[in-house]
This record gives structure tokens, sequence and C-alpha cells, in this order.
């Protein structure tokens, strides 16, 4: 009888949890082709999105940006999934601390925000190497972006990493993504190789199922070798752009089904030594508006930028070399720092007038702090740290070798070699063919020398002795994120030439300038020499509490050149005070270690100090400084143009 009562038992239950637990099978989000729109769960829904970055965004400020974004109307966010962040040895995976991509899809969900996840391969984003691991250049003849075997084998071993992790998180599986993207503007990529695009499309369909929505995103002149049969075509573009036009051209790819802008620029990104970049609310607010009468779907890009800490920003290549600035501002709605400004409330009071949003005041702006300004210390000359540097000693070689040949991805690399004969009169020093990826700082018996830069200073004068040291501190300034086909390798390129000779016999320290920073400069074990007058590459620091309640604040550097920064052994990233036209650097609150405890800032300032070593912590930040202190004189001819507009890049 026993087994009858269960029976019964499970008869009367059935329909009872039937009514309260969700059905994943009644979850949908699909394209209705007859009304050119979407279907959620088979009502007519239209997403108003942002973008935002988690891997610019420290975990702890996630929820606080997320709320502030759902506050503001949206319904959904967008964002990219940078391999480089997670894989950054090959078959070595990070998912800790604000690498967690599962705690950041739920803080998405908590926050009642749908997701339309852009996993690439490749994903620009202004990010090094546009997301892609600089291990894949560990094999020189690789071809990025394409069918080729090499490069195929790594993103599939990725994606059977990755894609497995968000499956539960898949709309019609419970969780909050709707729609994936396939790669990221590949029409923009000169290769136009359409069987990687349908190989991409095959490995997510096996990995993910029929069910998910995959789309593609491009520009209006990249729709013809970005789009593919079997995914749904999205286009990008700006307030300025041609509406009409634009949506026009997506339909003879896309005839039938609702039209969406995957990237609606609120803003725009900044190169150092160039304006800081704004777009005006009233055009922004206008070109939504009209989209949104269309009954278009709008991703907002940025909704929020954040920052570019370390050494994670990328660069373009439009006829010279251009790294991206620290700050990730991008004159977005909600600032660097997370405030809401004015174009905030503008884009709210548009998407209210054609749908809800949640009511209620808005978290205010965090709390800000002044500090300073403080006295730097002299700690000593990089060169003087080389065995704590480059513990395991330098790799030697002929010819000077990239940082992939020896497996450094970031930061700096030394290279070293002797004078095989005396140099009396100034005799030109270059590297062939534009070598230098991407600065050198160059010292001659621990003198600094001057700066060779990639595509703008390509030659210095040098003297020396038999036997006089030649030090090349090589920077990596960013790999390419958009704008070239073709590898950017970083380091010495070619050999260089002194005179007439070409300088062989190198030894090349790959420098681990931030274990240095986070681990011995706080243990402070023994003293090293200072020298007397700095020169070239010198760290500095300082120790200092907090007086009263810590806030975010920015950091000011007036009178350095540039650097890169840490507080409390956390790599805030580069600065650049003579170049601009960023000036400040973002510290959010929680870097620092309130009242009662010391706070530690570590500098390594690269060229010239000033006379007083000073730094400040400033309440507002300072973005738009232009050119200054730039010796135009010292520069190739189209340096002139450097703050002429430059032509848009891709995301």
């Amino acid at each position: 009888m026993a087994p009858k009562k269960l029976s019964c038992l499970h008869s009367l239950l059935l329909p009872l949890l039937t009514i309260l637990l969700p059905q994943a099978d009644t979850r949908s989000f699909v394209v209705d082709r007859d009304h050119d729109r979407f279907l959620l769960d088979g009502d007519p829904f239209r997403y108003v999105s942002g973008s935002l970055h988690y891997f610019r965004v420290p975990r702890v400020l996630w929820a606080d940006r997320l709320l502030k974004m759902r506050w503001s109307g949206l319904n959904a966010i967008q964002f990219y999934v940078p391999w480089n962040y997670h894989e950054p040895q090959p078959g070595v995976y990070n998912f800790n601390g604000s690498r967690n991509l599962i705690a950041f899809l739920n803080e998405a969900a908590l926050a009642n925000l749908l997701v339309i996840l852009r996993p690439g391969p490749y994903i620009c984003a202004e990010w090094e190497m546009g997301g892609l691991p600089s291990w894949l250049l560990r094999k020189p003849e690789i071809h990025l972006r394409t069918s080729d075997p090499d490069f195929l084998a790594a993103v599939d071993s990725w994606f059977k990493v990755l894609l497995p992790k968000i499956y539960p998180w898949l709309y019609h599986n419970g969780g909050n993504i709707i729609s994936i993207q396939v790669e990221n503007e590949y029409g923009s990529y000169g290769a136009c190789d359409s069987s990687y695009m349908r190989h991409l499309a095959g490995l997510f369909r096996a990995l993910l199922g029929e069910k998910i929505l995959l789309f593609t995103t491009d520009g209006p002149e990249g729709l013809q070798c970005g789009s593919l049969q079997g995914l749904y075509t999205t286009v990008d573009f700006g307030p300025a752009d041609n509406m009409t036009k634009i949506f026009t051209l997506l339909r003879k790819y896309e005839p039938h089904g609702p039209l969406v802008n995957s990237e609606y620029y609120t803003g725009w990104l900044d190169y150092w030594g160039q304006n800081h970049s704004t777009r005006s609310v009233s055009a922004i607010t206008k070109g939504l508006e009209n989209m949104l009468e269309l009954g278009a779907s709008v991703n907002t890009y940025m909704f929020h930028g954040g920052t570019n800490f370390g050494y994670w920003n990328g660069a373009d290549k439009k006829g010279r070399f251009l790294p991206i600035t620290t700050s990730y501002d991008y004159d977005a709605p909600i600032s660097e720092a997370g405030d809401p400004t004015p174009k905030l409330f503008a884009l709210r009071n548009v998407i209210s007038k054609f749908q809800e949003v949640p009511l209620g005041p808005l978290p205010p702006p965090s709390p800000k702090m002044m500090l300073g300004p403080l006295t730097l210390h002299l700690v000593g000359h990089l060169l003087a740290f080389l065995d704590l540097l480059c513990p395991h000693g330098p790799i030697n070689s002929i010819l000077p070798m990239t940082f992939e040949a020896v497996k450094q991805d970031h930061g700096f690399m030394l290279y070293r070699t002797y004078l095989t004969h005396t140099i009396f009169e100034p005799t030109p020093f270059w590297v062939p063919n534009n070598g230098v990826h991407d600065r050198a700082y160059v010292m001659v018996d621990g003198v600094f020398q001057g700066v060779l830069e990639r595509n703008m200073r390509d030659k210095l004068f040098l003297m020396g002795k038999l036997g006089s040291k030649l030090d090349i501190l090589l920077e990596n300034m960013g790999r390419l994120s958009f704008g070239s086909n073709s590898s950017d390798f970083k380091g010495l390129l070619e050999p260089p030439i002194l005179g007439h000779t070409v300088l062989t016999q190198w030894m090349m320290f790959p420098l681990k300038i931030d274990n240095l920073v986070k681990w011995w400069f706080p243990l402070q074990l023994l003293k090293r020499p200072h020298p007397q007058a700095p020169s070239g590459p010198t760290f500095y620091s300082k120790t200092f509490p907090i007086v009263g309640s810590a806030g975010d604040t920015f950091l000011y550097l007036p009178g350095w050149t540039k650097g890169q920064v840490w507080i409390n052994g956390f790599n805030l990233g580069r600065y650049w005070t003579t170049r601009g036209p960023q000036q400040t650097l973002y510290v959010p609150r929680f870097l620092l270690f309130p009242k009662g405890a010391l706070n530690k800032i570590t500098l390594l300032e690269l060229e010239n100090v000033p006379l007083q070593p000073q730094v400040q912590f400033l309440d507002k930040p300072i973005l738009n400084s232009t050119l200054h202190g730039l010796r135009i004189d010292s520069l190739s001819a189209d340096t002139l143009s450097a703050s002429e507009p430059m032509e848009l890049s891709g995301h």
C-alpha cells in the first residue's frame, strides 16, 4: 500500500509544483520577423541597454554601478568578456575576484537587468590586444581572427571553458542572458574570412544550443564582411551619423525583425596627446529619442566607462601608434568614479517616455577626499633593483628578442649591451624600420640619454667609452585593439644601430615591477644606494595616513613626466602629465586604508622628476588638459596634427 500512497501524494503535488516553480521552457527571447520586433516570453519587447565592463570596475563597486544603470531606466546591460583577462597563460584560467564573471551575472540579475553578452573571442573595447591573449604571438606566424588552425585551436580550447560556464545563465535556462554576439565588428577587419565566422557560429551552437539568439555587430561599412546568414545582424553608430541612411542599409542584410543599434555612442575614448572627447547631451538625447520612436532596440556605449587599471589599455593605429589613456571615463552618463551626470538624467527622461523607469531617489555621488600635497622620497634607480626585478637573471641573445619571445606579456623589459669601441662625438643611435614598440628609455652607464618612441622620436645622439653599458628600458604601451590586420609585437623588433655599427650581444631582463612594489618595497629589507642626481627610470614613494574619513579621490601629479603609479601595491595605471589630456588618476576609496593605518604610494617616474617631487589627492578629476610641455621640434611632422579630430574606431 505504501507505494500507492506515495504515488497519490506525487500526483497531488505535481500540479502545485508546476504552478510554483519557474519553468525554463516557458522563457524565451526570439525575433518576431512578421512584426519587426523581439518577443520576451511571447510578449513584445524592446531593450534599452547600456554598456558596462566588469573588468574596468573593481568587484566591490559592481552592485553600485548596476543599481544606477537600472535606476536610469535601462532594462538590460551589454558587456564583453576579455579572453586575456581570464586565460593569462595557455591553459591557466582565472575567474576569481574582479574576474568572477558568474558573480557579475548574478549582480546584474539582482539589479533586474537582462544581459547581452559579447564574448569575442576578439572584443576591441580599447582593451589590450582587443582581448586576445598576447601569448598567441609566441607563434610569430599566427594569423589572428582567421581560420588559421593555430588560432582556431586556441579559440576552441578557450570557448570550451567559457561557454559551459555561461550556459546555465542563458535566458531560456532560467538566467538573464538574452542574446550573444559572435566575434565583434569583424567587417572592419581586413581578413574577411567567412570560414572563420562560420566556424565560430558552429562552435557557439554546439556549446550553447539552438535556442539562444546569436547576433553580429558592425559599423555600416563593415556589414558586408561582418554579417553571416543564421546570425542576427545589428549595426552601431553615434548621434552624429545619419540614422535613416544606416538603418536603410541594415535592412539590406536583415530585411525583417527589429532594428538594433548595438553601440550608440554617449561619448568617446581618449588618446594620449589629444583632447578629452565629449559628446553633447542634446545630440545624444535627440538621437536616442528618434531611434526609440522607430521601435528600435538600443545599447548605449558606454553607460559607465571605468578605468584601464594596470597595463590593460589598448591602442589604435591611424597613421601612427595611438595608445589609449588610463581613464575610460568616456564622457559617459555615469562618470569614471560612478557618479551620475546631467547626461544620465537627460537620458532617463527620454527613456521614461517609452517605458517605465524605477521610482525612488538615485544613490548620491560617492564622498570625495582631498589630501596633500605630499612630498615623495627617492627610493632608487630602477637599475639598482635588477636582481629583484628579474630574479632569474637575463636571457642572452646575439640579437634582441621581443617581449613575446621571452614570455613577457605586459609592462617593461630591459635590454643591455656594451659598447665595443669608444664613441668620441655625438653619434646617431636609432632602431631601423620603426622597430621600437613602443617607447624606449635609453641610458649609458646609468645616465639617462633620452627617449625613442614608436612613430614619433626615432633618433638620439650618444657618446660613450669602450665597454660602456648601454641600457634600453622598453615600455609596452598597450597592444593594438583596433585598426590593424597585423600582430603587434613589443620590444626591440630590430637590432639598434649606433653610427654604422649594428649592436649585438644583448641581455634581456623581463621585469616584474608589480611584484617588487607589492612584496619587496613594503618590507624594506635592505637599503640600496641612492643616485646623487636621479636620472631616468626611478622609484619614489611615500607613506601617509588618512585624516578623517576616506573617500574616492583623484591623484594629481603636477610637474611629473610619465610613469606608473601604485597605491598600497595596487597598479592604478599610467600617467603622462606632459602629454595629457588626462592629469589625474582615479583612486577608489576601498584602495585606501582608513584612519589609523598608513597608506603607501609608489611611483616609477620614467623620465624627469619635478624640482618639488610632490603629489596631491583632489576631489575632482582633471581629464581635459590639452597638450603642454611637448617639444614639437623633437617630434616627427605627423605629431603636429595630434589634436585634429580622428576618424572613428570600433569597440
